[in-house]
């Protein structure tokens, strides 16, 4: 079987294959986070809940910043499936797993000033940071796999082998939570216990993908060529697409870190309810991703196949799925939105405070689809510099916001963040067009 350029219109039933499982994987992914809880909470000392939440966020910060590593394989491998190239599908997930090996080599080499730094910015009780530190010190070493992992799930959503990454992230979190389970309740290991079983569910997850990659590769034809895979201008293209991604991910973080910062501000009642508020949020995205994903497949598809109608259809079939699962998103919120947080919050100020701010949380997948949806277009395009530039024009739109509407309190706060939103939509909105002129019709 070669890798041949298809020529077909991507429909509804495409962009629902590939958005289904990414729902369901993401829906999946929070359970984790509940078993480690519950797996140290067994334990009579409450340090080790706060150790494990302490070192886990350390972790996801760090790993965020390489977050791109999925972001620009899935561009990259979906265009070389759409232009029929099998060698440099190869090439794609080739480079991914090289730089995964690089950076995650260089994360356990730096270990030291990468704990030291991290635990001398967040407070915790001595109790508390001596066995985060231990619970860094075994997971540290699960650098490599994981970022192996965000390649691996990168090249399978190019090429729209959702079902594969679906059951890969399965197997990447059941495991984690039988290890967990088993080394802190069965050998008693605590805190490290948790690391060491994701350090294993990790490692696991990652053998099997690569496993399964070589399976498809065999099948697809083709041969890994090592001039191609180390071609000084794929390489480039490849580190400046990565590169774009983590400035314009590292201008949205920072913003969301502002958003909590100034809330915080505000007193712990306001801070607590945003919290609360912003699991609503992040609710949505679970299933806002998915057929943004959809969208950076298919996209990058019809840009390597050179076909500007395969990119205009899968940019509107997606997106009018996107506008569908936002309205339903925001009906769910308004319906159960007060039952909702009544269950994440049991203070009686924050849940007023909550129900004060709430309908700026219903109405946050309706504000923020558009940009998801020109995400992944773009993403699937490979058109990050437009992504990156928009992403800083964003931030300093949201940043003007929040200081002129500072007089509005909490409530000025969250206009800023959907003025955010909305900047994010706009002035990606305002490239799309030369996006779709660089497409052959």
């Amino acid at each position: 079987m070669s890798a041949g350029p298809e020529r077909r219109t991507p429909g509804h039933r495409a962009v629902l294959g590939i958005a289904g499982p990414i729902m369901i994987s993401n829906v999946s992914t929070p359970l984790l986070g509940v078993v480690d809880t519950a797996v140290v909470g067994q334990a009579p000392d409450p340090a080790y809940i706060g150790a494990v939440a302490l070192g886990a966020l350390v972790f996801n910060f760090v790993f965020w910043g390489f977050g791109f590593l999925r972001m620009g394989t899935t561009g990259l491998t979906a265009q070389a499936l759409g232009a029929g190239d099998a060698v440099e599908l190869r090439a794609s997930l080739g480079r991914a797993a090289l730089i995964a090996a690089a950076v995650g080599a260089g994360l356990i080499a730096l270990q030291w000033p990468i704990r030291e730094t991290a635990f001398a910015l967040l407070e915790g009780s001595v109790r508390v940071e001596d066995l985060a530190r231990g619970y860094f010190d075994w997971r540290i070493w699960a650098a490599p796999a994981t970022l192996l992992n965000y390649a691996l799930l990168g090249w399978f959503i190019g090429l729209g082998r959702t079902r594969i990454a679906l059951a890969l992230q399965l197997l990447l979190n059941l495991s984690n939570m039988a290890l967990d389970a088993f080394f802190v309740l069965a050998l008693d290991m605590g805190v490290h216990g948790v690391a060491l079983g994701t350090l294993l569910a990790e490692t696991a997850a990652a053998a099997a993908g690569l496993s399964i990659a070589a399976r498809h590769l065999r099948r697809v034809g083709g041969r890994w060529d090592r001039e191609r895979l180390l071609a000084g201008d794929r390489l480039r293209r490849t580190i400046a697409v990565n590169g774009d991604i983590m400035v314009r991910s590292a201008a949205l973080i920072l913003a969301f870190v502002w958003f909590m910062a100034q809330g915080a501000k505000q007193g712990d009642e306001v801070l607590a309810a945003n919290a609360v508020l912003m699991h609503f949020i992040a609710i949505a995205a679970f299933f806002l991703d998915g057929l943004a994903f959809a969208a950076e497949a298919l996209v990058g598809k019809a840009v390597g196949a050179a076909e500007r109608a395969g990119l205009l259809a899968a940019a509107r079939i997606s997106t009018g799925w996107a506008a569908g699962v936002a309205v339903l998103a925001s009906i769910a919120f308004a319906l159960l939105g007060p039952g909702i947080v009544d269950l994440l919050a049991a203070d009686e100020g924050v849940r007023a405070t909550a129900r004060t701010y709430l309908p700026w949380a219903v109405f946050g997948p309706l504000v923020g689809v558009w940009c998801f949806q020109l995400d992944g277009i773009f993403i699937g395009a490979t058109r990050t510099a437009q992504m990156r530039n928009a992403g800083l024009a964003s931030l300093a739109i949201f940043l003007a916001a929040w200081w002129a509407l500072q007089p509005f309190g909490n409530h000025g706060l969250w206009a800023a963040l959907y003025v955010h939103y909305a900047a994010r939509g706009l002035t990606l909105l305002y490239c799309f067009p030369a996006l779709v002129r660089a497409v052959p019709q």
